[in-house]
């Protein structure tokens, strides 16, 4: 710059001389560029799932582990890399359009092995991702802090239930299996595991609500992959007593039924079906279950009060001077559960079930007609899922392994 051309500049005021400067920068040095925003480790999670969310929408399946196309295999590991971490799946879940991720899992934890492995193709190179930076399993990286509260589902259930369109079709299914249950065809047992107990078309009680598995659809199957273990899993259709239904996943389900559930038997699968009786078998007489009508208000006060009883006669017309009768504790009683038993020695049946349950036996006396006292010893405290499950273990001979806590108000294991 000549020397004059300088003396011109010192001798401008601040804004002329940046107005001068900016007009002569022909190179545009003096441009400043807005500066783009790095993207938030949410954006950045919800960007690489819907990568996944795309792959599945134009192929309609699930990306592979296909070591001829990167790409693929690239989203397969993502893929797999979220499904194995709880925090992701939940934060993406209400971008999880194709029901791809599961809620819940099992996971054997293992101390990484520090070993040099030997790199000869693909798959040994994300085999051998100690760090998560194919994968994208660095959860610091992924720690979802933006999405507001009211936006996370509390539980995969939660985020599923919704009314159903074609309820019209299963509606009157439950009053029928009400009904059956009221007259002892099926029976309501626990729950004893996380997921061999589901089986479609079957019904089960979900926190007091009948509930009919109408379809289970798996995505993965039961495996162990690097000390890691996974079971089976999948979405299924739930349809409700109360006209809602669920896609809730199949593990969900399981795991919300052990916590508070139970399942409903199907019917006839725990006594003999009277259609396979012949000519041949004989009738032994019933094995009954009663409640009392009773307002005495001693009686009414004990909770779960059933008779457990065996008659030779129908139980109809064995019950029909109930309210004369001290046995019955002088009161109408209503039958709960009546099974008509062939080729078997009734009597020791229903003593066996008296044993189960001898020390929840009540202890209460009442007057007969004649102002007699009397205590009828066939009463019992106890659920009566309780008394169906005893019912259960004698006719399949396990009863023996079995005694009935009264504290905890249920059969266990001795």
């Amino acid at each position: 710059m000549k020397n004059e051309d300088w003396q011109v500049l010192k001798s401008m005021e601040l804004d002329d001389w940046l107005n001068f400067i900016d007009s002569d920068d022909e190179l545009g040095l003096t441009t400043i560029k807005a500066k783009s925003r790095a993207p938030t480790a949410d954006e950045h999670l919800v960007a690489k799932f819907q990568e996944i969310n795309d792959f599945y929408n134009t192929n309609k399946r699930l990306p592979e582990n296909n070591m001829a196309n990167i790409s693929e295999l690239m989203l397969f590991k993502r893929l797999e890399s979220i499904k194995n971490n709880d925090e992701q799946c939940r934060a993406l879940v209400d971008f999880d359009e194709f029901n791809l991720l599961p809620l819940t899992h099992e996971v054997t934890a293992q101390e990484p092995e520090l070993v040099e492995r030997e790199i000869n193709s693909f798959e040994d190179i994300f085999e051998d991702d100690d760090f998560g930076l194919l994968g994208d399993s660095d959860q610091s990286i992924f720690n979802i802090k933006h999405i507001k509260a009211d936006k996370r589902a509390k539980t995969d259930f939660v985020a599923r239930r919704k009314s159903c369109k074609d309820f019209d079709k299963y509606k009157d299914l439950f009053p029928i299996v009400q009904k059956e249950l009221n007259s002892g065809q099926r029976k309501i047992i626990e729950f004893d595991d996380k997921g061999e107990n589901l089986v479609v078309g079957e019904f089960y009680i979900l926190s007091g609500v009948l509930l009919y598995l109408e379809e289970v659809e798996f995505s993965s199957d039961a495996k162990t992959v690097n000390g890691k273990r996974f079971r089976k899993d999948g979405r299924t259709r739930c349809i409700f007593e109360n006209g809602t239904e669920s896609n809730m996943l199949y593990r969900s389900l399981a795991k919300a039924l052990y916590a508070d559930g139970k399942i409903v038997s199907p019917v006839g699968e725990y006594f003999a079906d009277i259609k396979n009786i012949n000519e041949d078998d004989e009738s032994a007489g019933f094995i009954y279950i009663l409640s009392s009508q009773s307002q005495d208000s001693r009686i009414q006060a004990i909770p779960n009060l059933f008779k457990i009883g065996y008659s030779r006669t129908p139980v109809k017309k064995r019950i029909a001077n109930a309210a004369n009768e001290p046995t019955y504790l002088m009161a109408p009683v209503e039958v709960v559960a009546s099974y008509e038993c062939y080729n078997m020695n009734t009597q020791k049946f229903e003593n066996l079930v008296h044993t189960v349950f001898k020390d929840v036996c009540i202890d209460v006396e009442v007057a007969d007609l004649q102002g007699n006292m009397c205590k009828p010893r066939e009463w019992f405290s106890v659920p009566l899922e309780q008394i169906n499950t005893a019912i259960d273990l004698i006719v399949n001979g396990q009863i023996v392994n079995y005694r009935y806590n009264s504290a905890t108000r249920k059969l266990e294991l001795k």
